[in-house]
């Protein structure tokens, strides 16, 4: 459950068969929602090592906004789509990617990043990090255009990284929490910069304003090419790791153009529909976000919370 989903699903679940049953549903849903989220790259731990706050600690505003699954979800599908509009950043995922035979890897692996970045133990996250850099350093080549690339340059780093969290910032906006204080969104902001420093970044926006002043220099950059479009295909069509997820995958896709800016909205062709699209997407996401909360009563950043107000395991 999402920090802001209120407190009534904390609640302890019914005795007896409506017990039973609810607790089968839970974790039916729960194991649905992790095989989409988990299978590639490290399994971490966030239970340990107690009393570890990770590189942020549970009083930051990244742990609030990245809590939610059904906002993450779309607001990563978002980032994907904003992404393939830069012809340099889209260069390095059609050479060097799965992404068009194994679209939920590529997920499962921004989730793995995201979340162990976030809050897992303060050595894991700075070995996630490591790891993504040693990967980058081997990602060069050519764009159609004959210009090079390499995914280590500190520009396309920044790119990525505004994409993604622009994104997630906008589907918490949306979906969780529309009165977070202007403030606490450019709190956010500069925390997770740290990231992007770490891995290489330069000249990364911390705030809305920064962010904001970013996108519109970019948009002369950006481009709606065939291959962007093979991407969409690849993402709209991607397959649902349980047939029970199908509708709630569906949902999210669309969630995801709806938080797209206006600009992306025009480049990728889903102007046109904007206004049905959120007509439909956000009674949807309002109906089902509160039960994947329900069900991830376990989730990711309630064992970091438990893990960092643990007391630390004194050492002899």
């Amino acid at each position: 459950m999402s920090e802001h989903a209120g407190r009534r699903h904390d609640a302890p679940e019914p005795s007896g068969f409506v017990g039973q049953l609810s607790h089968r549903l839970r974790m039916a849903l729960a194991e649905s929602v992790t095989h989409l989220t988990t299978g590639s790259g490290p399994k971490l731990d966030y239970s340990n090592p107690p009393g570890d706050p990770g590189l942020f600690g549970p009083d930051a505003i990244c742990w609030k906004v990245h809590a939610d699954f059904a906002g993450m979800m779309a607001g990563g599908i978002s980032a994907l789509l904003l992404q393939a509009l830069h012809p340099l950043a889209l260069a390095g995922v059609w050479d060097h990617s799965t992404f068009r035979t194994d679209i939920l890897g590529r997920l499962r692996r921004t989730a793995t990043f995201i979340a162990g970045t976030t809050y897992g133990s303060r050595a894991d996250a700075l070995a996630l990090i490591a790891r993504v850099k040693t990967i980058h350093e081997s990602v060069t080549g050519f764009a159609p255009d004959g210009r090079p690339y390499r995914a280590s340059d500190p520009a396309l780093l920044t790119w990525v990284h505004v994409a993604e969290v622009s994104s997630f910032l906008a589907a918490y906006l949306r979906y969780v929490n529309p009165a977070l204080p202007g403030a606490q969104q450019d709190r956010y902001y500069a925390e997770v910069a740290r990231i992007a420093q770490l891995l290489g970044a330069t000249e990364v926006p911390t705030s809305r304003a920064e962010i904001a002043a970013y996108l519109e220099s970019m948009q002369a950059e950006l481009v709606a090419s065939e291959r962007t479009s093979e991407v969409v295909r690849v993402l709209m069509d991607a397959p649902a790791p349980r047939p029970a997820m199908r509708p709630a995958g569906a949902l999210m896709r669309q969630a995801g153009i709806d938080l797209l800016p206006p600009f992306a909205l025009r480049l990728l062709g889903f102007e046109r529909f904007a206004f049905a699209r959120r007509a439909v997407v956000q009674p949807g996401m309002r109906a089902v976000a509160p039960v994947l909360r329900w069900a991830l009563v376990n989730g990711v950043s309630k064992r970091a919370r438990r893990r960092a107000a643990a007391p630390p395991t004194s050492s002899t």
